[in-house]
């Protein structure tokens, strides 16, 4: 099993994130598990951080999320190449987010169950929004409720599959939505699950231009006022 987290700059929350996808390793101590985190044009003290963590790096200067997230399938292909592709379960997150322990567990379960692609839930860290974003989320969102949006930060997808659908693109963003829409178009059995929830950034300033943090900034308020009305 392979971890892929993308990180751009992420000295603040790394830490965070790495000893919860630790923790998360920990709860599935009988399978072989390697963490990569890809560090990508970081320019701060990701990779001292990094060097406190269980994980290997692997450092490119590309600026895409995308090309982030293929090297990091790149290098996890490499390190289970003796392993068959439809046996190596890719798991997927981000270096603003914190995963719950049972993240790994619980979509080992569901590939157990036959699912090639995992589409997780998350929600924003609710200390970083202001009053009206609060408000707004609370009253659009529940948690523990599967929406099927792509995120990501909480996404599982079997190594045979993410290879038959082409890999992650090498894009600024969106590139989670592709290779999920890939996936689908070849048949793949996608499960939107609720129940391993990852709590994300709630910056309003994310690292790509039309990411989680312009929805939260730009659209969230307006789409709650709409569902009001």
């Amino acid at each position: 099993m392979a971890v892929i987290i993308p990180a751009h700059d992420e000295e603040e929350l790394l830490d965070a994130c790495l000893r919860a996808v630790a923790a998360a390793v920990r709860s599935v101590r009988r399978l072989p598990v390697a963490v990569f985190l890809v560090l990508d044009a970081c320019t701060d003290l990701s990779a001292v951080i990094a060097g406190g963590h269980d994980v290997t790096t692997v450092v490119i200067e590309e600026g895409k999320v995308g090309a982030a997230r293929a090297a990091g399938a790149a290098a996890a292909s490499a390190f289970f190449s003796d392993v068959a592709p439809e046996r190596v379960w890719t798991a997927h997150t981000d270096a603003d987010s914190v995963v719950p322990p049972h993240w790994l567990s619980h979509q080992l379960d569901l590939a157990a169950a036959g699912a090639d692609v995992v589409v997780g839930t998350v929600h924003p860290d609710l200390r970083d929004l202001d009053d009206r974003q609060r408000r707004a989320w609370l009253s659009t969102y529940e948690i523990g409720v599967a929406n099927g949006a792509v995120h990501g930060a909480n996404l599982g997808i079997r190594s045979s599959t993410l290879a038959a659908a082409g890999g992650f693109a090498p894009v600024p963003e969106h590139e989670d939505v592709m290779i999920v829409d890939r996936a689908r178009l070849l048949g793949a059995k996608i499960v939107a699950s609720a129940q391993a929830n990852v709590i994300t950034s709630g910056r309003s300033e994310g690292r790509t231009p039309g990411g989680y943090a312009r929805y939260l900034r730009e659209d969230l308020v307006p789409l709650a006022a709409s569902a009001d009305g």
